[in-house]
């Protein structure tokens, strides 16, 4: 190589090297900026997620004293990788009656640290409660059949025949203890008992549960005949039984305890129809049907109060009825898609009724708008197979054993109904999906494969529900 060809190349060595070194750096800036953005997201996200345990954990304690003010400062986690995250939330009351704010503050941190925050979200949410009274769960002599993931939570439980846990259902929880009462009335057995049917069976146990399985009722529990707690009773098996007391109390299976007789949820269906004073078709769409829009009203309808709809009334998609009182429907009901019912302030406390001779059907994604002072809707279907049809008064023997296994009422998808009641006053209540409804009332309940059902008033918890009506994020 030559001088000259040398002292060429030399210089645009140095001039690589230095425009190299020039782009790592700048590569290596640019790194550093987007880690250092993405860890700040990561940060926001996760005081975010503080925030809305904070939420959770406040509601969940709200359901079970009306009194709570909140919570001083909670871990949310600690880890050595993921660093602390905590909340603080408090409640106070709203200016609407039955209404509360909830305001939760996520916080994070360094691991095991406690001060000098990294990041910090604050949440507000206004909650409404609402309430049923008497027992939230009714069962007549068909009896509560759980089973998949079915899991009664917040409520004490009547029935009057037998009681069915399978799969991995749930009656009350560790923090949660419920009273349970089976009362075994539930006799003589077979398709035509006669007219004793019902009375108290002499022999047998009311609760069945399938040995070693996981299922578990966590309180009290009172069961006339039931002597048996463990499933199966054998040296062999070492898990708790399945009847048991909660770890915050209860005293499980009561030994020699005769369960109450409690009447049936009837309903007076002739004093409702008697107050009718407004009767139309079910399908009138200019006034109380909604499956076509309507010019200046759009999906929106106005029930008046003591209404009659003949015929079968299906609300269903973007329908949005103001419920002004009570309904008597002669046809079936069905309540689906994105379907609101709302209650407005001007009822006051006591809620409406829809009373349907046939059929009630609820599911999708309808919901209830609940008024200021958390009150709800009533559903009552009076539906039977007795020669009386659809309007008995009393049932017992043959017709009413035939009448408790026709389905009458449904209940599925992802329901959003806290403080509703739903009455099969003669027939079978099935409920198969999840969410938060009142009360569930029927000669025979079944809830195999539904989700966890969130009742209302439990008799040894709280005095209502509560469920989120806004949200609002507060930028500090």
């Amino acid at each position: 190589m030559s001088k000259n060809a040398s002292g060429f190349v030399l210089p645009a060595l140095i001039a690589f090297i230095v425009v190299f070194m020039i782009s790592v750096v700048g590569i290596a800036g640019i790194t550093v900026q987007q880690n250092a953005r993405t860890n700040d997201s990561v940060v926001l996200y996760n005081a975010d997620q503080a925030a809305e345990a904070g939420i959770e954990q406040t509601i969940l304690a709200l359901n079970a004293s009306s009194s709570f003010t909140g919570y001083a400062e909670q871990d949310f986690y600690n880890d050595p990788d993921a660093g602390r995250a905590r909340f603080t939330t408090s409640v106070v009351d709203a200016p609407e009656s039955n209404a509360k704010f909830i305001t939760s503050t996520g916080t994070m941190y360094a691991y095991n640290e406690s001060t000098n925050p990294k990041s910090t979200r604050t949440i507000r949410v206004t909650v409404v409660g609402t309430g049923s009274s008497s027992y939230n769960v009714y069962g007549g002599p068909g009896g509560l059949i759980l089973g998949g993931s079915a899991n009664i939570l917040n409520s004490d439980v009547y029935v009057g025949g037998y009681l069915e846990l399978n799969g991995g259902s749930k009656i009350g929880s560790e923090n949660g203890p419920v009273t349970v009462n089976v009362a075994n009335k539930r006799c003589p057995s077979g398709n035509n008992p006669g007219a004793t049917y019902p009375a108290v069976c002499s022999t047998g146990q009311p609760i069945i549960i399938s040995d070693w399985s996981s299922v578990a009722i966590l309180g009290t529990t009172c069961a006339t005949g039931q002597t048996q707690s463990k499933f199966p009773e054998s040296p062999y098996n070492n898990n708790p039984p399945q009847i048991r007391a909660a770890s915050s109390g209860g005293a499980g299976l009561v030994s020699g305890c005769v369960a109450p007789e409690v009447s049936p949820l009837g309903y007076d269906k002739a004093t409702h129809v008697s107050n009718v004073a407004i009767t139309s078709s079910a399908t009138d769409n200019n006034q109380y049907a909604c499956t076509n829009w309507r010019s200046n009203g759009e999906w929106a309808r106005t029930w008046p109060a003591n209404l009659r709809l003949n015929g079968n009334s299906n609300i269903s998609s973007s329908c949005d009825i103001t419920l002004n009182g009570d309904v008597y429907i002669t046809g079936n009901f069905t309540l689906g898609g994105g379907a609101k019912l709302r209650v407005p302030d001007s009822v006051g406390t006591t809620p409406p009724t829809v009373l349907v001779d046939g059929k009630i059907d609820v599911g999708g994604g309808a919901s209830i708008v609940t008024n200021a002072q958390g009150t709800s809707v009533r559903f009552v279907s009076v539906r039977s197979n007795a020669a009386c049809n659809p309007n008995c008064t009393a049932l017992s023997g043959n017709a009413l054993k035939s009448s408790q296994n026709l389905e009458t009422i449904k209940v599925s998808g992802g329901v959003n109904m806290p403080g509703s009641s739903f009455n099969a006053v003669w027939g079978k209540l099935t409920v198969s999906g999840s969410g938060s409804v009142g009360q569930a009332a029927g000669q025979t309940i079944d809830m195999s494969g539904a989700g966890s059902i969130t009742f209302g008033t439990g008799l040894d918890s709280g005095d209502k529900t509560w469920k989120i009506t806004s949200y609002q994020r507060i930028f500090n």
